[in-house]
């Protein structure tokens, strides 16, 4: 089978099964944003399955449910692990945090705000310099730059869903890359 093929059969699949898994997901999962996740991770194995498998995937819904369940599963571990609190989404479930606020602010500019502003974009830009190239323009175009996920799915010819995982994982790096940055932030 050819990529366009593959991917044409992995967005059917992606169509289908999505509000299933979701459902299941939700009675598992009580946060919503950790749900959400989940579930771009499933997909994200599913694209990456196709991609890289000689073999195909013979029972697909047994195969996703399997693969829902050990996400869930691995999740629930993790989750003893700090992350970075995130104050607030917006409706485009676009992160906001305190560091919008330094970055972005109004706010009259004072010597310290000026200071924490710049020390905050050199940590940003070094921190999007260590990050894998699809990861990082996803994460500017999306959330710097305030592009829609569908716009970015255009221009580029990627698949939403590829955009939403690759956003993901650079908010997950940012978060952690950041975590020293940003408790020094709210000692301030």
């Amino acid at each position: 089978m050819n990529k366009l093929a593959d991917s044409e059969k992995v967005e059917k699949l992606i169509v289908q099964y999505q509000p299933r898994l979701k459902a299941f997901i939700r009675k598992k999962v009580s946060n919503k944003e950790d749900a959400e996740d989940i579930l771009q991770d499933v997909f994200y194995q599913l694209v990456k399955t196709f991609e890289s498998t000689l073999n195909p995937i013979e029972q697909v819904a047994s195969w996703l449910y399997r693969v829902t369940r050990n996400t869930i599963i691995n999740k629930e571990k993790k989750k003893h692990e700090e992350e970075l609190p995130v104050t607030s989404y917006d409706e485009d479930d676009n992160v906001m945090n305190d560091f919008s606020e330094v970055l972005f602010g109004n706010e009259s500019s004072s010597p310290e705000t000026e200071y924490m502003r710049s020390l905050v974009w050199d940590e940003l830009e070094e921190a999007l310099s260590e990050m894998p190239p699809e990861q990082r323009e996803v994460f500017e175009l999306m959330e710097l730059e305030g592009i829609p996920v569908k716009e970015v799915s255009e221009t580029t010819g990627t698949p939403v869903n590829t955009l939403l995982s690759r956003k993901h994982y650079a908010v997950l790096f940012l978060r952690k890359r950041l975590e020293e940055l940003y408790k020094d932030f709210l000692e301030y």
